[in-house]
C-alpha cells in the first residue's frame, strides 16, 4: 500500500471545492475514505474568520491537489460534456494523510518544518506539496530544508514548482533533491 502525504487541507461532509468540480471530487477521493489522518499547524495561533483551527480544507486547493494525487477511477468525467471518459489520480491504491500548513495569509516556515517533521515521524511515503514563492537560498528555505530531511530518511517530496514567477518561464522550488511539478 502507498501511502501519500499532502501538506493541504482536510475536507469536512461535502467537498468544499468548486460547484463544477465539487461531484467529480467527492467521487474521486471516495467520500474521504482515503484520508487516514490529519493534523494542522499555528504556530502564530491565529486564523481568519473563514478559516478552520483544524485540517479542515475551507478553499477546495487541498482537496483538489488530493484528486489529482490519490483520486479513484471516475467514470464519464468531463469539462462541461467535453472530452468524456475515466479519470483518476496518481495512484488510486494510495491512503492520505493531511498535514495544513497554509492559511488565507500565507504559510510560516514553522509551520512547513513542523509539518515535515512530522510526517517524516509518521512513516509517510511520499510528500505531495502545493506551496510555492519565491525562490530562496537552500538554507533559508524551508521547503527545501524539510526536503532535505525528508530524502535524508527515503521519502520523496513532489512539491509544486512554483505558480508565480518572477517571471514566466521560472520555478521557486529548485532544490535537487526534490521533484518539482507546475500544473495549470
Amino acid at each position: 500500500m502507498v501511502y501519500i502525504v499532502y501538506m493541504g487541507n482536510l475536507p469536512k461532509g461535502e467537498i468544499s471545492a468548486s460547484s463544477i468540480h465539487a461531484n467529480i471530487l467527492q467521487e474521486a477521493i471516495g467520500r474521504c475514505s482515503k484520508i487516514i489522518g490529519g493534523r494542522y499547524y499555528l504556530s502564530q495561533g491565529k486564523i481568519g474568520p473563514h478559516e478552520f483551527a483544524s485540517p479542515r480544507d475551507s478553499r477546495g486547493h487541498g482537496t483538489h491537489t488530493a484528486s489529482t494525487a490519490a483520486g479513484n477511477l471516475v467514470s464519464g468525467a468531463s469539462l462541461f460534456g467535453l472530452g468524456s471518459g475515466t479519470t483518476r489520480g496518481g495512484v488510486p491504491s494510495a491512503r492520505i494523510a493531511v498535514y495544513k500548513i497554509c492559511y488565507p495569509d500565507g504559510c510560516l516556515d514553522a509551520d512547513i518544518l513542523a509539518a515535515f517533521d512530522d510526517a517524516i515521524s509518521d512513516g509517510v511515503d511520499i510528500i505531495s506539496l502545493s506551496v510555492g514563492g519565491f525562490p530562496k537560498d537552500y538554507l533559508k528555505d524551508s521547503i527545501a530544508i524539510g526536503a532535505f530531511h525528508a530524502m535524508k530518511n527515503g521519502i520523496l517530496t513532489s512539491n509544486s514548482a512554483g505558480n508565480c514567477g518572477p517571471s514566466p518561464a521560472t520555478i521557486s522550488n529548485v532544490s535537487p533533491w526534490s521533484l518539482s511539478v507546475r500544473g495549470y
